[in-house]
């Protein structure tokens, strides 16, 4: 006859030890909830209280870090899993019903403030253990699709229609090994989730959900304001803010460089529609291209490609060197060159092309590289928290999806850095 070890039910040395019930324990000792929870419970006051608000809410917590795609899958969970019941915090033998989860799941809806704060608040504490937490930060939209495969045609809202929801498109265009382009476009009908994370630690730091349709620097742009204005604290940590082409736009960057003195590394996208090059203001045989690389040019035609010299803060200029004296380049210019000492690129001749960090040296292509951290929090959602599959319809209650979701991250890095385990922050699912 084989024994079954029972879970006591006042030991929580057994409950910390489920290993599959890690994360959520990590959110219940550590998440900063005590105002949400104090609110809800006032707007309950008096009634009945089968299912407490403190068990509720960490049941919900429970459905976003067990990955459950409805409320009726958390619900089935609940009533069969007396150890994460127990957890929760609701009573012996009870669990709660579809109309109850959902009635609670309703009323959450109208506090994504609180639950921002939160998140705030969270960051807040990462920042005691991470001091440079924020100075890199990635910026991406992520496509969400509704439930519904197409917009309803009824305009009242029952809860059951699609009535926020626009199609949006993406696309993606590469060049292969051989030199042959290449081009994906992906179609989709929903949302977008635009999300700027740290780059450093793939922790979010500010996002906002809006309809597919809405072009990344649009919002971009108004994220990156919001974010600013909220975090205070970032006005003095935030150094670099990598993103792809889709933000590629005059005054995103003008405002990451000149408003909030945080250096653009965004791929640029192609406008000219000559080829070539151009000359610059003040060079007689000075001349750059659309990526931003610079060329001295001798007197028969014959060209060089500058070294680059650093960003000089206080004029606001970029600096390049001769190839002749940097790197020793054969040259045959005439006398009356006007690189031999150097030369000076005035920021403001294309605030575009010539940014902060030179886009043709070293350390642009090393942090550019730093935004596949998005990307990897993005393929989180996706596979870590139920954004492939799952029943949400409408703006708002996707908005609350994604802002708990990225609480959970949250939550669970601030625990696992105050129980002195910061090499696990990056292993927040699974």
């Amino acid at each position: 006859m084989s024994i079954v070890t029972q879970l006591s039910m006042l030991s929580w040395e057994e409950v910390e030890n489920l290993g599959d019930l890690e994360r959520l324990r990590l959110l219940i000792d550590h998440l900063p909830d005590e105002g949400l929870l104090t609110i809800l419970q006032k707007k309950r006051s008096k009634g009945r209280d089968d299912y407490p608000v403190v068990a509720m809410w960490h049941a919900v917590l429970a459905g976003v870090v067990f990955q459950h795609a409805s409320a009726s899958s958390l619900v089935r969970e609940l009533s069969r899993n007396a150890q994460l019941r127990f957890i929760c915090g609701f009573k012996p033998f009870r669990s709660p019903s579809d109309d109850a989860m959902g009635r609670f799941l309703e009323k959450l809806v109208l506090h994504e403030t609180d639950l921002r704060e939160m998140a705030k608040e969270l960051m807040n504490g990462i920042r005691n253990h991470l001091p440079d937490f924020g100075r890199y930060l990635a910026m991406d939209s992520k496509a969400i699709s509704s439930l519904s495969p197409r917009a309803s045609k009824e305009e009242k809202a029952d809860g059951r229609r699609e009535l926020d929801g626009e199609y949006g498109h993406k696309e993606y265009r590469g060049t292969h090994a051989d030199g042959s382009a290449w081009s994906k476009v992906v179609k989709w009908f929903g949302f977008k989730l635009h999300l700027v994370v740290d780059a450093k630690y793939e922790l979010p730091v500010a996002w906002s959900v809006t309809k597919a349709n809405v072009s990344d620097n649009t919002e971009g742009k108004d994220l990156v304001s919001e974010m600013m204005r909220d975090k205070e604290w970032l006005s003095g940590t935030a150094e670099y803010l990598m993103a792809d082409k889709g933000y590629d736009d005059s005054a995103l960057i003008r405002a990451l460089d000149k408003t909030h003195h945080i250096s653009p590394i965004i791929d640029k996208r192609s406008s000219w529609r000559e080829k070539g090059t151009r000359l610059l203001e003040n060079g007689k045989n000075v001349a750059y291209d659309e990526d931003g690389s610079v060329y001295c040019y001798e007197d028969d035609g014959k060209r060089h490609l500058m070294a680059n010299g650093g960003y000089d803060a206080k004029r606001d200029v970029l600096k390049k060197l001769c190839p002749q004296k940097a790197k020793g380049v054969p040259c045959h210019c005439s006398k009356d060159c006007t690189v031999k000492s150097g030369f000076r690129i005035k920021r403001s001749f294309d605030e575009r092309i010539f940014t902060p960090v030179d886009r043709t040296s070293h350390k642009w292509e090393r942090l550019y590289n730093m935004r596949s951290s998005v990307e990897r929090v993005n393929s989180r959602l996706d596979r870590g928290y139920g954004f492939e599959v799952h029943t949400i319809r409408g703006i708002k209650k996707m908005t609350m999806r994604c802002s708990l979701a990225l609480l959970v991250m949250l939550g669970m890095a601030y625990g696992y850095l105050e129980e002195k385990k910061p090499e696990k922050i990056r292993k927040l699912v699974g």
